[in-house]
């Protein structure tokens, strides 16, 4: 490479995930190694215990698989700042996500309060299940917070700004929201922030985390649901996904910055781009 080469090229500096069965990113990486299936199949006593109707049980369609992301409800409320109370009332992807963001930069030997650049946060959240069936449900007892902390607590445009208030970053905080392609995107925005000059470092990553940790789902013909609960991606056995749970960031900075810098470099980002597929695709 050259000083040219080095202009418009992204550096992976540091990266943090957690998914079922697998805690970090080295363990995630052994499972792949493995051949690992982390998908569980639930017994019917199980399911029940779940909440799941008696009478979907008996669906013949109904698959009783899905994925168990462990200690879901472990977070160190005092380290953040945040009060018991007021981590109960915090959405588990929100409380992930943040310790998640705090390892992958000190992973990569940097301390947020001390580091005098600008960190952007890129990132987006999945669907807020446990605001649905924990919190709804008790809104009135009197360990409830008030409405307006719920929703910052709860609701998917504050992921990206709790993180820069709570590590105090002072980058561009952007809440991404494009389904399944959210992480994906939220890379691309950040990469075009650092060559932007708009931030020294970003964050950019996701995460979707389903509260009801043991609960199947109901397979309908012709859609995107495997029918025998496995997923059996880029195989010719493949008929259909599986419904999951993970968490994913990585730490960018310019190459040339992190060369000078002398940081980790785990891979680089050479380009990126993103469209839509117009009328041709539903969604």
């Amino acid at each position: 490479m050259n000083e040219i080469d080095d202009l418009d090229i992204i550096a992976i500096i540091g990266l943090s995930g957690r998914f079922p069965q697998a805690k970090d990113i080295d363990s995630f990486w052994q499972n792949l190694k493995d051949g690992v299936e982390s998908i569980s199949f639930f017994s019917e006593q199980e399911l029940l215990d779940s909440g799941v109707s008696p009478d979907l049980l008996k669906n013949p369609n109904y698959v009783r698989a899905g994925t168990v992301f462990s200690d879901l409800e472990m977070f160190d409320a005092n380290f953040f700042g945040f009060s018991a109370k007021e981590a109960e009332n915090i959405d588990p992807q929100q409380r992930l996500f943040l310790e998640s963001a705090w390892d992958v930069i000190e992973s990569a030997g940097y301390d947020p309060e001390k580091y005098r650049g600008l960190i952007g946060v890129y990132a987006g959240i999945g669907l807020n299940t446990y605001l649905l069936n924990n919190i709804y449900p008790n809104f009135d007892s009197e360990d409830s917070v008030g409405g307006y902390q719920l929703m910052l607590n709860n609701d998917k445009d504050f992921l990206p700004t709790r993180v820069s208030y709570k590590l105090n970053l002072h980058g561009p905080a952007v809440n991404v929201q494009t389904a399944c392609s959210t992480s994906l995107v939220a890379v691309h925005l950040a990469c075009q922030s650092l060559l932007n000059g708009e931030c020294n470092m970003a964050l950019a990553g996701g995460v979707s985390i389903s509260a009801l940790q043991k609960t199947g789902y109901l397979y309908t013909e012709g859609m995107i649901m495997s029918p025998d609960g496995h997923c059996r991606a880029f195989d010719k056995q493949a008929k259909g996904t599986v419904g999951g749970s993970g968490l994913g960031i990585v730490l960018l900075k310019r190459l040339e910055d992190a060369i000078a810098d002398r940081d980790t470099i785990h891979a680089v980002i050479r380009g990126s781009a993103i469209n839509n597929d117009g009328s041709l695709k539903v969604g």
